[in-house]
């Protein structure tokens, strides 16, 4: 087994992406990483998600028992919001005030994750949707999405980059990583890792 070299928050909820649920088990461990699943709990000390229905069921379920509350962005050394719906349903408030920025357990938390550079975010198609909760979060940030959020995410504020007649594969800009779609998965997680790693490299030759 690799030596655990830290760990990777993943914000999840309900109909989240099956492929990169899949790989991320597996890879990022390979890697020494351990894969840690957050949410909004809602009061309960656990509580299980599904998987998007790809095939007419639900594959996977997940069972996280870490509240988002309750964690500080700083003890993990990336964070990544999986894709599919559930970054839809992890920006729900239960109550809103007019002109008041969105206050959702998840957003608070992304909030105060992009303000750690020595964080690393991420997000893979959709997974976009969790940062619209807030454009500080995505103004002037060069990212990919799916096609069908492109308006999203540029509505709030964020630079798409385009190769062709499509979004980019894969964008990194600084401390944020974006993937097109779980088709690259693959490779968003190895550009994830590499950029743990350069500033693991930088945060010893600091000391």
């Amino acid at each position: 087994m690799a030596e655990v070299k830290g760990k990777i928050g993943i914000l999840i909820e309900e109909h989240f992406d099956l492929t990169e649920y899949r790989l991320f088990n597996k890879y990022f461990p390979e890697q020494g990483y351990a894969v840690e699943y957050i949410s909004h709990l809602w009061g309960n000390a656990s509580l299980k998600f599904g998987s998007n229905p790809d095939h007419g069921y639900v594959e996977e379920e997940v069972e996280v028992t870490v509240e988002v509350n309750q964690v500080n962005p700083a003890d993990y050394a990336g964070i990544i919001v999986i894709g599919g719906y559930a970054s839809d349903r992890l920006r729900y408030q239960a109550t809103v005030k007019p002109k008041q920025k969105n206050q959702a357990p998840a957003v608070v938390f992304l909030r105060q994750a992009m303000a750690l550079p020595a964080v690393k975010k991420g997000a893979i198609c959709h997974s976009l949707w969790l940062f619209c909760a807030d454009s500080d979060l995505l103004r002037n940030r060069k990212v990919t999405c799916a096609h069908n959020v492109i308006c999203d995410v540029e509505n709030a504020g964020a630079e798409i980059v385009y190769e062709g007649e499509g979004t980019a594969a894969l964008v990194v800009d600084g401390d944020l990583i974006t993937g097109k779609h779980p088709g690259v998965t693959e490779q968003f997680m190895a550009a994830f890792v590499a950029e743990l790693e350069i500033q693991q490299r930088q945060l010893e030759m600091a000391r």
